[in-house]
């Protein structure tokens, strides 16, 4: 078994020019995102190291890349705000353990096989959720290409208001380098996207600055980065601020769970190998542990990088290890480079790769397709917006909770016509009071019968057989092919429809039913007394067959 699987000599020039390209895309992102949580920019540099070998080495997705991303150094930023300075030391210990807590929460869930939650968070909730915090980062993005000062710590409304009216004191120079390096940008990804626009508008920017002294106009620079490679570390915090810490670790590991898995599954299945969701929980796991031990901070999943690398050709995980390299090399030998970067250029890289995380035409797809999951999508942005990550995220969760139960409370529930073609197939008909066949009707209950929709149930066999003429129902078949489930209620229900259907003396029979939904219905004690059908069909063929009805009468 190879330690990066897809990795052969035939493919590794390609792989590692690739990590070239990529170490160009993160080390400018990163900075970023780091200013964007609070926190210097070593933080983001020291996440793209140890953090990213051991995710290469764990992971099973061979595409995905880790890394802090938008939504992950908002919800760092917007928890760690009311628990310490941005910037102080205590601020880094936060988010150091932070990390850690949510690389535990990723490992549990591996060990517990808690991938499926991943398909939880639906795409409206997502695309909300995310959306929300992209809107409040670009907020504070605007303000540095315009060279305004705002409390990047406060509330979405305050950054707005700091931001309106600090527009009086904007820095035209500011302004300049920031359209300059947005239109390279734009323009650039268009003539040739495999070409590092970020780290050339780094550089030219920083030429900039130097040659003509526009620090002293009042630009401001990114400033001395400490030099070192990340060193091993422990946050050392009472009881009570690591349990403070845990609803934030959380929000962030659903958000990470949510997108990380469904882009490594879409990219396995889009370039053919197989990808296991736990297998890359604990791969979550190990990197934010190692982040929180090496001095980074929350690592997520890069669904744009992932995309990059994916256009580049790159098809194993030696990119991140490249970039992991190159990283360090850096911030051992070259942070010198980095200290006169204009923060109107960071601010103009990081609006540019956030603007798509705003979801607009995932909202107007949504407007289009259905305004139920719209609504539900606007409600996420707004909460994610307005409330705050954490609110929001208890929000999105609380919306998928009402939209499953309300899903799984309203199921189709049919009354089958009997199809002239041999077999079980049965055609739905709409006819009120319509029986399948004389004597007999197939009821049809799309979803597991539980808690829910026990109650609907109950009504559907009582108006299958109420609606019909008095006397034309003698027999009630339930197609059972769909039901995969009877929890305590539902079995409740099954049998007080039967002992209803006893009482207005209709025989009450079974069809298509699964061998395990069988062993429940035994345990449950439903399956005495009740004729089993392989088929609808046969179930018919059997119950309006001449003399069956008077049989039946005489056995009683």
């Amino acid at each position: 078994m190879r330690i990066l699987p897809g990795l052969t000599l035939r493919n590794a020039g390609r792989e590692t020019l690739a990590g070239v390209t990529l170490l160009a895309i993160a080390v400018p992102l990163n900075i970023g995102y780091a200013q964007i949580a609070g926190l210097p920019p070593t933080a983001g540099l020291y996440a793209l190291v140890v953090p990213a070998i051991a995710y290469a080495l764990i992971v099973s997705s061979r595409q995905l890349v880790a890394s802090p991303d938008a939504a992950a150094a908002a919800l760092v930023a917007s928890s760690l705000g009311g628990l310490a300075v941005a910037g102080s030391a205590d601020y880094l210990t936060l988010a150091f353990a932070q990390a850690i807590i949510c690389g535990v929460i990723f490992v549990l869930c591996a060990v517990f096989r808690l991938g499926f939650l991943a398909s939880f968070l639906s795409k409206p909730i997502l695309v909300g959720f995310v959306g929300g915090l992209a809107l409040d980062i670009l907020v504070s993005q605007t303000a540095k290409m315009l060279g305004v000062t705002i409390d990047s710590g406060g509330e979405f409304v305050e950054k707005v208001v700091d931001l309106v009216t600090g527009l009086p004191t904007l820095n035209i120079w500011a302004v300049l380098i920031s359209f300059a390096s947005i239109a390279v940008l734009v323009v650039g990804r268009r003539l040739a996207r495999a070409v590092p626009w970020a780290l050339i508008v780094l550089v030219l920017s920083t030429v900039l600055v130097v040659t003509t002294g526009l620090e002293a106009a009042g630009v401001a620079v990114l400033g001395p980065v400490d030099a070192g490679p990340p060193t091993l570390t422990w946050p050392v915090l009472e009881w009570s601020t690591w349990l403070q810490l845990v609803p934030s670790a959380i929000a962030l590991a659903m958000v990470t769970m949510a997108e990380g898995l469904l882009v490594a599954r879409s990219y396995g299945e889009k370039r053919g190998y197989r990808t296991s969701p736990d297998r890359d929980l604990l791969a979550f796991g190990a990197a934010n542990v190692a982040a929180g031990a090496t001095g980074g901070f929350t690592v997520g999943s890069s669904t744009s990088r992932t995309a990059a690398m994916d256009q580049a050709g790159s098809r194993t995980q030696l990119p991140s290890i490249v970039t992991a390299v190159g990283t360090l090399a850096l911030v051992i030998f070259g942070t010198a480079l980095l200290e006169h970067i204009p923060s109107p250029a960071i601010g103009a890289i990081v609006a540019v790769a956030i603007v798509p995380l705003l979801g607009i035409r995932d909202f107007v797809s949504l407007w289009r397709l259905q305004r139920v999951e719209f609504a539900v999508g606007a409600v996420c942005f707004l909460g994610a917006l307005l409330l705050g990550p954490i609110a929001g995220i208890v929000l999105a969760f609380v919306l998928a909770l009402i939209n499953l139960a309300g899903r799984a409370a309203t199921p189709a529930v049919d009354i089958l016509g009997a199809d002239d073609a041999p077999g079980s197939s049965l055609l739905p008909e709409t006819a009120p009071g319509a029986v399948t066949a004389p004597g007999v009707v197939v009821l049809r209950f799309a979803a597991p019968l539980f808690f829910a929709n026990a109650s609907v149930f109950e009504d559907a066999v009582r108006k299958a057989v109420t609606s019909a003429p008095p006397g034309q129902v003698r027999h009630l078949v339930i197609d059972l092919e769909a039901v995969t489930d009877v929890d305590v209620t539902g079995s409740e229900g099954l049998e007080s429809a039967r002992r209803w259907l006893g009482d207005h003396d209709v025989a009450l029979h079974y069809s298509r039913l699964r061998p395990d939904l069988r062993r429940q219905l035994a345990h449950y004690g439903l399956l005495d007394g009740v004729e089993v059908f392989g088929t609808n069909r046969a179930a018919i063929d059997a119950l309006s067959a001449p003399g069956r009805a008077q049989d039946a009468a005489a056995a009683d």
